[in-house]
């Protein structure tokens, strides 16, 4: 064990469940479910298959004998017929039946379409879970003003609930993508080598509608509506692309959640969950470092890159088929799912425990917020009977020696004090304090973050309701 690679997604990252939807055992036994269904459906058809022979079938679908497909494989150095091999041993009656007409990528691709979809599914119940914690998030913390950024520089005020539904109306955009994606899931179908069809065609003497019905019986016996209308040897590898799209969608949301609870973790502002008995350094004791954020980072990086693989094979294929998207697609394919999903449960642990600290919010505020007021007071001032361009000519000197104070002697923003003493804006302390409120420079903030959660997301938790309830435990 300790000198064989593993792979950290199964030892750090991605949870049990989606790790099973990429293993041997889920690929096989859906080999087999692919098996059964074809041949009840043959059956159905008129092909002479008995009860017998796929009650047989049934009987081992979930008993798969690993030990003589691996040594068959060795032999015949292809996996399908390897494991045609070994269902037929178990299988006796219906050795004869198993994967009667079809080719490799009967059952190859069309458990590669299964998989994914599964993995979609896990994917969307993990996205409505993370849009639910950050509701509760942003609801919570609609009106608590904080200084607002661009460019990381500072920029007029907003709520730290108003940020919260900027990272949550990206997982909002990217559940769309997401099920829009699902919708649009379809098998192969049975389409035979090169995707004509002609081995079913021969198999029922020529009979064109008894092919077309054999590939809806298929479809609906494993649960779709849909199959491609046209396919070379195997479904179109854009399908990979365009499913590799939605992960990367999802990264590049995360991503951005994560950087920026790095910076406000910095700012001392908002910190990710940290436990009692965590070290944030071996050497510096007191650190508390955004491990959790800058996983989510990581992964996202990995999964955006890998998003390139897909695209660049599905542009590269030849004619009906090249098997150069195999072993790319092997790799690519499972770690984009696995790392989204390690995300995912990062994502949903971090929003369940991040804590505020809103005595520093508010410090950070009043540091920067008279350079906001003085436009306010300019006004008010100007109404008062005061000289508009006289008073802009002030209030500019007195922000430069306020900028000065902070700036080159380390001293506090001094700047409402001075404009305080200036006989020239006849306005009093307590006016000019009762200008420097914060919650009078958040604007519509609270009120969008209502309207957003009520006409958005509201409903679609409500469409959701069964998926909401999900906690995440970090590996390490």
């Amino acid at each position: 064990m300790h000198d064989t690679y593993i792979s950290p997604f199964g030892e750090r990252y991605a949870s049990k469940e989606m790790q099973y939807l990429f293993s041997a055992d889920k690929k096989f036994k859906t080999w087999r479910k692919l098996w059964i269904a074809l041949a009840e459906a043959e059956k159905e058809l008129g092909i002479v298959i008995t009860d017998e022979q796929i009650e047989e079938l049934r009987t081992f679908a979930e008993d798969i004998n690993y030990e003589v497909a691996i040594q068959k494989e060795k032999e015949v150095r292809h996996d399908v017929m390897a494991h045609v091999h070994a269902y037929g041993e178990q299988a006796k009656k219906a050795k004869a039946i198993i994967h009667l007409g079809a080719t490799s990528c009967y059952v190859g691709d069309n458990t590669d379409v299964i998989v994914m979809t599964e993995a979609l599914q896990l994917i969307q119940k993990k996205i409505v879970n993370v849009i639910y914690k950050l509701s509760l998030f942003a609801k919570e913390y609609k009106a608590l003003p904080t200084l607002g950024f661009t460019h990381f520089q500072p920029a007029q005020l907003t709520t730290v609930g108003k940020r919260a539904c900027l990272w949550m109306q990206d997982l909002w955009m990217d559940l769309g993508d997401l099920e829009h994606q699902l919708s649009q899931m379809r098998l192969r179908g049975v389409k035979g080598t090169t995707g004509t069809q002609a081995s079913f065609l021969s198999l029922f003497d020529g009979d064109h509608e008894k092919v077309r019905t054999l590939e809806k019986l298929i479809a609906e016996k494993m649960g779709y509506k849909k199959t491609f209308p046209v396919t070379g040897q195997t479904y179109p590898r854009k399908l990979d692309s365009q499913v590799l799209h939605v992960l990367s969608g999802i990264a590049q949301s995360a991503y951005k959640f994560s950087n920026d609870i790095r910076l406000l973790q910095n700012l001392k502002e908002i910190e990710e969950p940290f436990e009692k008995n965590q070290i944030g350094s071996s050497a510096m004791a007191y650190k508390r470092n955004p491990m959790r954020t800058e996983r989510i980072s990581s992964l996202a990086r990995h999964v955006i890159c890998t998003a390139l693989n897909p695209a660049i094979t599905a542009s590269t294929q030849w004619f009906e088929r090249t098997l150069d998207d195999s072993a790319n697609k092997r790799i690519s394919i499972p770690e984009a799912f696995l790392a989204i999903d390690g995300i995912l449960d990062i994502y949903l642990n971090v929003v369940d425990g991040l804590v505020v600290y809103p005595k520093v919010i508010h410090q950070r505020i009043m540091s920067e917020l008279p350079f906001m007021a003085t436009e306010t007071i300019l006004m008010e001032s100007v109404k008062r009977g005061g000289d508009r361009q006289e008073l802009h000519e002030r209030i500019r000197i007195h922000s430069m020696e306020a900028a000065k104070q902070v700036k080159l002697e380390g001293n506090p923003n001094d700047l409402i004090e001075r404009i305080i003493a200036d006989d020239g804006f006849s306005m009093g302390k307590e006016e000019i304090m009762d200008i420097l409120k914060p919650e009078c420079f958040i604007g519509r903030a609270p009120e969008q973050v209502d309207e957003f959660i009520e006409e958005y997301i509201d409903p679609l938790m409500i469409q959701h309701k069964d998926m909401i309830g999900l906690t995440a435990e970090l590996h390490v």
